[in-house]
């Protein structure tokens, strides 16, 4: 894609392509999501604002990253990015550590946060619209089976994997996760510097999935720990709610 080119021009080029391929998964989930859910309540599918319609919503903004991701890949021709392959036994074992340790970092930063009089804002994801039981009890097998795989295949295969062929491991990580961290702005309520907080925090969890990208060359492993991770989330919640 860019053998022939200095290595400046080399880095810009990567930085916008990976620019580009976020922008391109927003635009598409955007372009899925509002329409066909519209077109679903209009159908008498779903209720508006029900668990079921903030369900379907999270499946259509989803497929829609993943029709991004494969886009983005077939036009570039860089299939290989999103490195896939049956996880061994030591890859299990990163999974169930990777999302322990995004689990306890989590609550670990909110702890250290509170001590300094400082919060988060709060993601719209975990706040139901309709039955809470039902809403978080749907959502651990959405994290499980389409989240956390998705997001991981857009930041740590076409992003991360993108940015390491012109970076080294550790610019291509934070650069990952930086982006991972700022898309998840607009959907953080809260004062500005809670969402900041919130996006820091990302960054940092981020960075571990990049890791463990880095680490396996296998997109499953931080797509499961990530998924792991935000079933967990969901668990503590449902528990909370009962």
């Amino acid at each position: 894609m860019s053998e022939s080119l200095s290595e400046p021009a080399n880095r810009i080029l990567r930085v916008a392509s990976a620019a580009f391929a976020v922008f391109l998964a927003v635009f598409v989930a955007g372009a899925v999501t509002t329409p066909v859910s519209e077109f679903a309540v209009s159908l008498g599918l779903v209720g508006a604002e029900t668990t079921g319609l903030q369900v379907l919503r999270t499946l259509l903004q989803f497929a829609g990253f993943l029709v991004a991701v494969a886009g983005y890949l077939a036009i570039t021709d860089q299939w290989e990015l999103v490195g896939v392959s049956r996880p061994t036994p030591r890859d299990a074992g990163l999974v169930v550590v990777g999302g322990a340790v995004l689990f306890a970092f989590q609550y670990g930063a909110l702890f250290v946060l509170g001590e300094i009089g400082l919060t988060t804002g709060q993601n719209q994801a975990v706040v139901p619209d309709g039955d809470p039981v039902t809403y978080y009890l749907v959502m651990v097998a959405v994290s499980l089976l389409v989240v956390g795989p998705v997001e991981e295949a857009l930041f740590r295969g076409v992003v991360q994997g993108g940015l390491r062929r012109a970076f080294g491991a550790v610019p291509s990580i934070l650069l990952a996760s930086l982006a991972f961290g700022l898309i998840h702005l607009p959907s953080v309520s809260g004062t500005p510097g809670q969402q900041w907080a919130y996006v820091a925090v990302v960054v940092v969890l981020g960075a571990v999935l990049g890791y463990l990208y880095e680490r396996t060359g296998n997109v499953i492993v931080p797509g499961l720990a990530h998924g792991v991770y935000n079933a967990v989330i969901y668990v503590v919640l449902l528990v909370q709610s009962l």
